[in-house]
Parts: C-alpha cells; structure tokens; sequence
C-alpha cells in the first residue's frame, strides 16, 4: 500500500484528472457485488499547481448496455491532518462510515470518495483542513479521473451525469466545486450539489471554537491553512511550543487531535487574537464566500439544528445568500446533532440528487479552454 501512495512529480504536461495509477481493492461491509479500485491522479491546489491526489471509486455491477451510469462525487467531513485517517485507507479497514456510500449505490449510481489535498499520498501532508478551492478541484478532478477508469468504460463514458455530495468540510469543498465547476471543468456534466453542515466561513468556525471541547479544530485550521498557503508566513503567529507540537499534530487524526489538544487556540500563539494578524485576514478574506461564484446548477443544503460542531447559522446564511443570487436552491433542518443528522439524512439527500439527475443539463457544455459565452 505503501508504494502505491507514493508521490509523484507533477510534470508540466500532466492534465488535471488525469489517472496515475489504479488497483483493485475490496471495501468492507458493501455488498458481494460491489467493486472497488483506488486511485491516484492529477489534481491542483489552492494556487493552481499540480498535485497528485488519490480516492477510491466504488460500483456496483459497473459494465453495462445501458450508457454511463451516474457518478456521485462524495466528500466526507473532516478525518484528520494526516496518519491513517485517509477515506481510502479506512474504507479498506472497514473504520469509514457508509450510509451514503451505501445510499449511493443502491440508486445505481458509481460513488467517488475523494481523501482531499495531501491526505492519502505519503509526505505531502498536513491535510490541507478548509481550504475551499483546493477542495473544489480534488472533488472535480476526481470526477474527471472516474471517467477515465478503464473498468468503468461504456459507450459515451464520458457523458456521464455528475452529482456532489459532501458533509462539513467535504460539504464546504463540495459548495466550492459547484462554484468552480464552469471556471474549472465546464466539460464535466454537474447535475447538481448537496451540502450539509457547511463550513462557509473558517475564520468564523474557528474563532467559534477557540476555546472549549472542540478547540482542536481551531488547531487543525490553523494547521490545514498554513499548509495551503505555504507560501506566506502564517505559521509566525506561533510560540516555540507552538511550532514544535503542531509537528505532531499535523500527523494525527480528528479523534486524536480532539482528544490531545484541548488547549485554547491562544494557548499556542504569541497573540491572544492570531486571526486578527494582518496576513492570516488576508487568508480569511480570500477562503470567506465573499468573492465567491455563484453555481450554475441546482442546490441542496441541509443542516442539523443542534449542531455544536458546525452552528447552523452558517448553513441558513448560504441558503439565504444563494436566494438572493437566484440559485435553485432547496433547504432542509433536521432535529438532532452534527453527527446523527450525517447518517440520518443520506435517505433524503439521495432523493433530492436523484430528482437533479432527472432534470435535463443545464446550459451548454464546453471544452477545457473554451472561453464562457
């Protein structure tokens, strides 16, 4: 397994979604049926550059008569910085949930599980936790390499009607591949999204968290977003001890960093407000919806009302500005907590992707390229 996570070098000539490798693997707990393959492929960053990026896809019955079956891009929420914590890894361990996995394919439909930037391919870490546009373009790309599966090939494959589906931050990436897609990869068919709990605004999140039992996100958003932006130097904000225990912490999972690092974010920080440092309001500014596109292709949002982990403000707030842009947008509460609304609505979520894959496409299609007309 080892090997076949290895990183490769981004070469000049590569084409976002394009395939690096592929092997067959088994999935734990899916039905008899079911096949399974990991993937790597090509995918970019927050800042445009190549990356490599892996994912699992999973179909039940996958060669047909009948043309292309749909594909269902789903991102889960948030695993962890690095480690074992990869989707891929703990669908093969049988450690990863799948009610919608599960809800997914018993509509027929091929299931893509993207890890996200940096999770899953060895050394490239830490997860790059709530940045949006990377995440758009792994959830995309993924979807583009899914096409390009040999075992998946069927007349016209590369027709193939597109849904999204993602949860908390796998919901926050999803929102951001629907505002990509025309931008990024207008060929691909993208019927329609659904969203629950999304994180439409981390500096929100995490000063909503900076203190109490899930502070550890915080820490993992400073981790995820100093890493996507590389570049800058965020990670200045930090005490000596700072800087030496997110070494650690950009290894572990969610459950671990939850548990480890109850700490106060400011408890790590030379300052009691490091968001309010001039160069991460700039990282906040540019990961805010602020600038955001709007989708071209129905929505559905979806939240829990007792969410202590993603306040349903967040989500109440991007249905309301999606209105207001004109978005085909549909919104539904559910009476429980962030995790059992997860499992809870996969059976509704699957309705209402099934009626966007009834609709016909919406608008023209066009090459990687072609200008928007």
């Amino acid at each position: 397994m080892t090997e076949f996570y290895a990183p490769l070098v981004a070469e000049s000539d590569r084409r976002p979604g394009e395939l690096l490798r592929t092997q067959s693997t088994s999935i734990r707990n899916l039905g008899d049926t079911t096949r399974a393959w990991r993937i790597v492929y090509v995918s970019s960053d927050s800042r445009g550059e190549l990356i490599p990026a892996s994912g699992t896809v999973i179909s039940d019955d996958p060669i047909t008569d009948s043309g292309p079956k749909p594909i269902a891009v789903y991102s889960p929420s948030f695993h962890g910085l690095g480690g074992e914590c990869a989707p891929s890894q703990q669908l093969v361990r049988g450690s990863e949930p799948l009610d919608q996995i599960q809800a997914a394919l018993d509509r027929g439909w091929t299931v893509a599980v993207p890890d996200g930037e940096n999770l899953g391919i060895t050394g490239l870490g830490p997860h790059t936790f709530l940045a949006a546009r990377a995440g758009g373009h792994v959830m995309l790309d993924l979807a583009r390499a899914t096409h390009a599966l040999p075992e998946l090939q069927t007349p016209d494959a590369g027709s193939a009607p597109i849904v999204l589906w993602g949860y908390a931050d796998g919901g926050r990436a999803a929102v951001s591949a629907a505002e990509l897609h025309r931008e990024y990869a207008p060929e691909l068919h993208l019927r329609g999204v659904a969203a629950g709990a999304v994180v439409t605004d981390p500096g929100a999140l995490v000063l909503f968290h900076h203190r109490g039992p899930w502070s550890a996100l915080a820490l993992a958003g400073l981790i995820g977003l100093s890493r996507a932006y590389h570049h800058l130097p965020l990670r200045h904000v930090l005490t000596e001890d700072g800087l030496r225990i997110i070494r650690h912490a950009e290894t572990l999972s969610a459950a671990v960093l939850l548990e480890q690092y109850r700490q106060p974010l400011e408890h790590w920080c030379e300052r009691l407000d490091p968001w309010n440092d001039a160069i991460w309001r700039y990282v906040l500014t540019r990961e805010s919806r602020s600038a955001a596109a709007t989708p071209a292709v129905p929505v559905h949002l979806y939240h829990g009302t007792n969410d202590l982990v993603v306040p349903i403000e967040f989500g109440s707030r991007l249905h309301t500005e999606y209105r207001q842009r004109g978005v085909d947008v549909s919104w539904c509460e559910y009476d429980t907590n962030h995790f059992r609304t997860a499992a809870e609505s996969a059976p509704e979520v699957v309705e209402e992707l099934a009626r966007f894959l009834g609709r016909p496409p919406i608008g023209p299609t066009r090459q990687p390229g072609q200008k928007q007309t």
